[in-house]
């Protein structure tokens, strides 16, 4: 591997992984939580879609992020078992509780603010938005925040185990399944869990270099499935047709991070269950960490399984 692409190489893998690496270890609690292996990115499921109106979907996915770690599908189970997604006749509960979220108008409050996007002014429970978002709010004030302890989060939300225990089956349900690897995939995949602790190298492309950097790896991992993908993590990501938005991925896909199309900086190997392999920076390992694919950073993935690619 020539200097130029060595460096380049360390820079695409290196730069972005430091100030995301805390975020990406706390959040690995998240997933293991969640019946079904669902994760703060997850697909929604075709029951998903068919119980849960648009609007609200949209809404559910949009707020979730504002808690890191936060599955889309917490909240979403919520306001399923609170008023089936708004649609109660009056929204109002025996007990005082108001709105899609039934919120008591004293706890709304203490989750109202900041005014989120498309809400009203001054919040309201009875609005979707205000409420939603303050669900996430609450949530995250109670355990839910990367993951730390959901359980106790979804009980500060009404405090019964057999309200959690409803609410994280529904969000499990809502979450699609991740399709099991096969053929090339699941050899790269395979590849990828036996370099598991394996240390991070500059531009290191396996054992003879003492260990890989991102593009290094995913590299090898195909190579080993008898496909060629280019070396570094931007040509990487130029190789292949990206997923369309919002598509379910599968284990083997690659996933690229960056502050733009143009300047992709990170690239690790999706498995499945919401979690990806990957060698983050100099002084790491080759690690398995949450996918992470609701970060800003998160440019788009590809399949190389399905299509292949030329060196």
């Amino acid at each position: 591997m020539s200097a130029l692409a060595k460096t380049a190489a360390a820079v695409g893998c290196a730069v972005l992984a430091l100030p995301l690496l805390a975020a990406l270890i706390a959040a690995a609690l998240l997933s293991s939580l969640l019946p079904g292996g669902t994760d703060a990115a997850a697909s929604p499921s075709k029951h998903a879609l068919d119980d849960i109106p648009p609007r609200m979907l949209a809404l559910y996915q949009q707020a979730a992020p504002s808690c890191p770690g936060l599955s889309w599908t917490i909240p979403a189970a919520i306001g399923k078992v609170e008023t089936d997604h708004g649609r109660h006749p009056t929204m109002v509960s025996s007990a005082g509780a108001v709105g899609p979220m039934q919120f008591m108008p004293s706890t709304f409050t203490a989750y109202a603010y900041p005014v989120p996007p498309g809400g009203k002014n001054p919040p309201t429970p009875w609005d979707p938005v205000d409420a939603v978002y303050a669900t996430a709010r609450l949530l995250c004030a109670n355990g839910a925040k990367n993951g730390r302890n959901l359980r106790r989060a979804i009980w500060n939300y009404n405090h019964s185990d057999a309200y959690v225990n409803q609410v994280l089956k529904i969000a499990s349900e809502y979450a699609a399944a991740t399709p099991a690897p096969t053929g090339a995939a699941a050899t790269a995949v395979a590849f990828a869990r036996a370099q598991l602790g394996t240390p991070y190298v500059w531009g290191g492309d396996g054992p003879a270099d003492g260990g890989f950097d991102c593009s290094g790896l995913t590299q090898a991992a195909y190579r080993a499935a008898g496909i060629s993908i280019p070396r570094v993590a931007q040509a990487q990501y130029d190789a292949s047709p990206r997923l369309p938005q919002g598509a379910q991925l599968a284990p083997g896909d690659l996933l690229f991070f960056g502050t733009s199309p143009h300047s992709i900086t990170h690239v690790s190997l999706y498995i499945g269950g919401g979690r990806a392999i990957d060698a983050p920076h100099p002084g790491a390992v080759v690690r398995e960490a949450p996918a992470d694919t609701s970060a800003p950073s998160f440019q788009s993935a590809t399949r190389p399984a399905a299509q292949g690619g030329a060196e």
